[in-house]
Formats: structure tokens, sequence, C-alpha cells
């Protein structure tokens, strides 16, 4: 069983984007897991494909730093299995019964919901970045999205794991690559104009905080935020957009240009 003590504070670790792997961002205030102070990761597993499932537990159980509390097939045995055993992180497929379509993004909406500490792995084979901004529309925090095809070690599914579980963020280049195609240019060159205070700013939305938050923590006030965070959204080019979806996107493009390390 984890060896919960209390927690000193954020978890502070390298976020380096490694060549072709993942795009990495600093664990968040909301991390519960230091290798320091816990024996091990719980992680439970969600998979309808019997070969995949049983591939991803026995790299999971393979590694010491983690126990595999148990597997899932759909979406309301996950449910059942972390009301159960409450993992440090889940591991799901994005696309599972009873209907196969978002299952995994279902999930971890509940997640955020009822479980916030938890962290979400979602292994899918789609690049296409809607996925990624229904994963991260309430906050990058604890949250990966890995391309099943590119899991090709247990290295790179276990700094997953980790990252998620001290509350960072994973996103494959390929899906943010997709994101990146789709906008313009000027977007791209809008992140190099960002002004220092503005680089913070959306560095510290990237973890998934709300504009009070923010303010707290860059000691300003929420109007100042709002006021940089319009200023963010219009140089990137998503002043006409919903506000939530600028947020997330502002938040992969971010990742996009490895911010994060």
């Amino acid at each position: 069983m984890s060896r919960r003590l209390p927690h000193p504070g954020p978890v502070v670790a390298a976020t380096a984007r490694p060549p072709d792997g993942p795009a990495w961002l600093s664990p968040g205030p909301v991390a519960r897991y230091d290798h320091r102070l816990m024996a091990t990761i719980r992680v439970a597993l969600a998979e309808d494909n019997v070969l995949l499932r049983e591939g991803v537990s026995r790299l999971v159980s393979a590694n010491e730093e983690f126990e595999l509390v148990g597997t899932a097939p759909d979406l309301p045995q996950l449910l059942a299995l972390v009301r159960e055993k409450l993992p440090d992180v889940v591991i799901t497929d994005i696309r599972m019964p009873p209907t196969g379509t978002n299952e995994g993004i279902q999930a971890a909406a509940w997640l955020r919901e009822n479980h916030p500490e938890v962290g979400v792995v979602v292994l899918s084979q789609y690049t296409a970045p809607a996925y990624a901004m229904a994963l991260l529309e309430h906050g990058s925090a604890g949250r990966a999205y890995l391309l099943k095809e590119r899991v090709a070690s247990v290295d790179e599914l276990a700094r997953a794991i980790r990252a998620v579980a001290q509350g960072g963020s994973v996103i494959d280049p390929l899906v943010v690559d997709e994101l990146v195609r789709s906008r313009s240019g000027q977007r791209q060159a809008g992140m190099l104009s960002l002004t220092p205070r503005e680089s913070e700013i959306l560095a510290e939305m990237a973890q998934g905080k709300s504009n009070a938050a923010i303010a707290a923590s860059l000691s300003v006030s929420e109007r100042a935020v709002e006021k940089h965070t319009n200023s963010i959204f219009a140089k990137l080019g998503l002043s006409e957009e919903k506000d939530l979806n600028r947020r997330v996107k502002a938040v992969l493009l971010y990742l996009a240009e490895g911010q994060g390390g």
C-alpha cells in the first residue's frame, strides 16, 4: 500500500522535453505524490482490448515504483474500481464500452470533479486535437495524453505516470503538432511576442489555475490578470473563440513551444 505522509509543498522537478518525446509541463500544486515520501504509485488501468490491457498491465507491474491495484474493461467498472481502490493514477483508453466514443475523457472529467488528486494518463490512437482539448478543458495539471503507438517502452509510460502523479502534464508532440499546423504563423509568432508577465501568467494558466489563483500566486490584482490574459489571447490569435477553448488552446501552444521546461 502507498505510504502517505504530509506533503511539504509543490514538487519541483526537471521537465526538459526529451527529443521526439512528449511535451512536459512542470508539476503544479495539486500534486500528492513525491517519490521521497511514498513507497509506490497506485495505478488503475482501463482498456477494453484484452491484449492491450494485458500488455500495459505487465509494463506497470514490472516497475517497482508502481502498484497495479486493478483493471477494468469499460467505464462503469473503472469508476467502481476508483471508488474501491482510490488509486494515485488512472491509465485509460479513450474509447471504451458502453458507447465506444469518449469514455476516457468522461472518466477524467468525473475524476476531476470527485477525486481531483488522481492523475490521468489517456492512451489514444487519435491525434485529433479535440480529444486533448477536451481532456485539458478544466486545466492541464495531472493530465497526460499519449498515443498508443508511441508508447514504445515502459520508461516513456513510467515518466508519464510519475508526471501526472506529481500534478504535471504530458502531451504527445504529434497531437500538439496537429494543433500547431492548424494555427497560422502569426499565432506561433505571437508566442514570442508575449511580455515576461504574460509568459508568467500563461505558465500559471497551464497549471489549471483560475484568474483568482493566478493573481494570488503572482501578487497582482485579478483585474490585471484578466487584462494580461486577454492580451495573450489576442497575440495568439484566439480572440474570436469561446473563453474555455481559448485557455485550452493557449496552453497547448505553450506546450508546443517547450515553455514548460
